[in-house]
């Protein structure tokens, strides 16, 4: 089995507001194996953070064309903890909500999410974001990269 190793990030200029704002993501995958590494970077309109750190991450194992052991590195609380501390289990027991605390926020990315954790052996883990992790800050240019062209159209 291929072994993949995955960064991701997603950001938003002007998080959560109603209109006007963008956001965008950045994806790097290594392939270890024979020393390839491929960059993806989307930018979209009136989104939110959490949505962009999700579809990255979406986006990104969409990209494998096979069964692969995975590891996404995400600087995403969000994201990485939604499976380390179990959240998704919850969330899917309870039928993709929050139980008495109310609807799931991004529903249909967590399913969609869940589906393609299931395709690969997977593993997230949390990086520190804007540090020294050259990977991590070549998904945070991706983003910017994405933003920036969707600002100057």
């Amino acid at each position: 089995m291929k072994e993949i190793t995955i960064y991701t990030d997603g950001g938003c200029r002007g998080n959560d507001s109603q209109k006007d704002n963008i956001g965008g993501l950045g994806v790097v995958l290594l392939y270890p194996e024979k020393g390839i590494i491929k960059e993806y970077k989307e930018g979209f309109y009136n989104t939110t953070n959490n949505k962009m750190e999700l579809l990255a991450v979406i986006k990104a194992l969409e990209m494998l064309k096979e069964r692969c052991k995975v590891t996404v590195y995400s600087d995403s609380a969000y994201v990485v903890n939604a499976f380390k501390q179990g959240w998704i289990e919850g969330w899917k027991s309870k039928g993709w909500t929050r139980g008495k605390s109310g609807e799931l926020k991004n529903k249909e990315l967590w399913i969609k999410l869940d589906q393609l954790s299931k395709e690969h052996e997977l593993c997230l883990e949390k990086v520190k974001g804007h540090s020294n992790d050259k990977y991590n800050n070549r998904a945070d240019e991706l983003v910017n990269q994405a933003m920036d062209l969707l600002s100057n159209k």
